[in-house]
């Protein structure tokens, strides 16, 4: 067996996440972001600056529960905010360092789009490249861009209000199978995130990046480093669009064929699912859904 693990992203919350791993040292250090995981409301779990650091804080958690069992990916990814949590499970980030990131990331995102009239929307059953030309076509009303590259027949668009309500007329007269509204508070992964990712790039002066243990496959670029250092690439990620198919298929290709997907629901699944049915998935999200994949994985 190889392993790829890869995490969830912001829109997969639910209100009681994290619950069942109570008592947890790090909720009580987190006080504000354990209410919020536990208690909701939803409305505000579902705002960006809260969001990023509850989903990173319950993905540090099931990883370290993980580790204690021996359970070590030999590949790790993360949908745009699950990369924070990848590169916690790969130890390039310390665990309250990666929440604190996160807290940052969220505030700083929201501050961008702030006063942004701004839409996302997925788009089923087109060809990428028709796709980018009808963006192309809207893009006089507007920025609008291809945000997520998720799977076979699903791409997300993102952009300013206009231009996405163009793109979305033009896709349903280009015999687009469905296309559907995103509840999102930004235009995430377009250039409209420039002054997120500037504010970024100074934060990132003051971290300390620590070696990386595992090889995490980056969203901007749909495989492993190369000569990028990872705040360069943290940079642009908030900006750029998310590669979340090719890689899938780079960690397919390097061999793996189990992957869990860490976070509440099993949207990350359902895009593997149409990449490559071969993969053997679990998903855990909870102290049960977690035993149940130890157990699994251990041949018990």
């Amino acid at each position: 067996m190889k392993l790829g693990i890869i995490y969830a992203g912001q829109g997969s919350q639910v209100v009681g996440m994290g619950k069942s791993f109570y008592p947890r040292e790090i909720f009580d250090q987190n006080e504000d972001l354990k209410e919020l995981c536990f208690n909701g409301p939803l409305e505000k779990l579902s705002y960006t600056p809260y969001t990023q650091p509850c989903m990173v804080m319950v993905a540090t958690i099931i990883t370290d529960l993980l580790k204690e069992q021996g359970i070590v990916p030999d590949y790790t990814a993360g949908l745009s905010l699950g990369e924070y949590s990848a590169l916690y499970c790969a130890g390039v980030f310390k665990r309250q360092q990666v929440i604190d990131l996160a807290r940052f990331r969220g505030k700083v995102m929201q501050e961008a789009v702030s006063g942004i009239e701004s839409e996302m929307i997925a788009v089923l059953g087109m060809k990428e490249e028709l796709l980018q030309d009808l963006c192309h076509q809207a893009s006089s009303l507007g920025i609008v861009s291809i945000s997520n590259y998720n799977c076979p027949g699903q791409l997300v668009v993102a952009g300013e209000k206009k231009a996405v309500e163009k793109v979305k007329e033009l896709a349903l007269e280009n015999k687009a199978r469905r296309v559907i509204s995103l509840n999102t508070s930004g235009p995430f992964h377009t250039s409209l995130l420039k002054e997120a990712s500037l504010a970024l790039k100074e934060r990132f002066k003051k971290e300390t990046f620590h070696e990386m243990k595992i090889p995490v496959i980056f969203n901007t670029l749909g495989h492993e480093i190369e000569d990028q250092s990872i705040p360069e690439i943290l940079e642009k990620q908030v900006m750029s669009p998310v590669y979340f198919e090719k890689s899938i298929r780079y960690m397919i290709n390097q061999g793996v064929d189990t992957i869990i997907e860490v976070g509440p629901g099993k949207v990350l699944s359902g895009f593997v699912r149409k990449i490559d049915r071969s993969i053997q998935l679990y998903q855990i999200e909870d102290m049960e859904s977690l035993k149940k994949t130890v157990k699994a994985l251990k041949g018990e």
